[in-house]
C-alpha cells in the first residue's frame, strides 16, 4: 500500500457501526415481537457467556499465532494483511473498532437478522457486508478461502448467539477483530505490497 493512500479513520468506523445499529433497532422494533431487550438477551447466564467468549477468544488468539507463524507469505494472509492495514491502526484504534463492529454487527445480524432469516441467509448477507473490506473484487481461489472463511466465522457466531446467547456472540466477535487488528497492525510493516 501506498504512503500516500489515505487511512480509513476511526470516526468513519463508529459511524458504519452506529448506522447499523440504528438498522438493527428498526428491524427489531417493526419485524419482532416484544419485549425486545427479553429476546435480545435469551441465552445462558451473563458470567457463562462472558466465559465462552473469553474461550472463543483465546482459541482465536492461537489460531491468529500459528497462522501469522506458518503462513506469513500465503496470498490470502497477505491479501488479508493489507485489506485491513488500510485503517488506521494506530493507538487505540484496533480496540475501539474492534468494540464498536462487535456491538453493532452482531447486534444487526445476530440481533436482529438471524432470529427472522436463519444463520445461513444471515452469514450470506454478512459475507456480502464484508466485500470491500476484504476486496471481494473477482473471483479467484484467495477470494474464494476469504469468502469460505467469513461464511464459516459468521455460522460460528451465529450458532454462539442461539446457544449461548447474543452477548458472548458480541464479545467473540469483538475479540476476534481485536485479535486481527494488532496482528495486522504488526505484520503490515513487514510485508511488501502484493504485485
Amino acid at each position: 500500500m501506498s504512503q500516500h493512500t489515505r487511512k480509513v479513520g476511526l470516526r468513519r468506523q463508529l459511524t458504519v457501526c452506529a448506522m447499523m445499529s440504528a438498522l438493527a433497532m428498526i428491524v427489531i422494533f417493526c419485524f419482532h415481537k416484544p419485549p425486545f431487550a427479553t429476546s435480545l438477551l435469551a441465552g445462558l447466564p451473563l458470567h457463562y457467556q462472558v466465559g465462552i467468549g473469553l474461550g472463543f477468544g483465546g482459541f482465536y488468539w492461537i489460531v491468529t499465532q500459528i497462522g501469522y507463524r506458518f503462513m506469513p507469505n500465503s496470498q490470502t494472509t497477505r491479501s488479508t494483511i493489507e485489506s485491513y492495514s488500510r485503517l488506521d491502526l494506530k493507538g487505540w484504534n484496533p480496540v475501539w473498532i474492534s468494540l464498536a463492529a462487535g456491538f453493532g454487527e452482531e447486534l444487526l445480524f445476530r440481533g436482529a437478522l438471524q432470529p427472522l432469516i436463519g444463520i445461513w441467509l444471515t452469514s450470506i448477507i454478512f459475507v456480502v457486508a464484508h466485500t470491500k473490506a476484504y476486496r471481494f473484487d473477482a473471483l479467484s481461489k484467495r477470494v474464494a478461502i476469504q469468502m469460505a472463511g467469513v461464511f464459516a466465522v459468521s455460522c460460528v457466531l451465529g450458532l454462539i448467539a442461539s446457544y449461548v446467547g447474543l452477548i458472548a456472540a458480541m464479545l467473540v466477535h469483538a475479540l476476534v477483530d481485536v485479535i486481527g487488528l494488532y496482528a495486522v497492525r504488526g505484520a503490515a510493516s513487514k510485508l511488501q505490497p502484493l504485485p
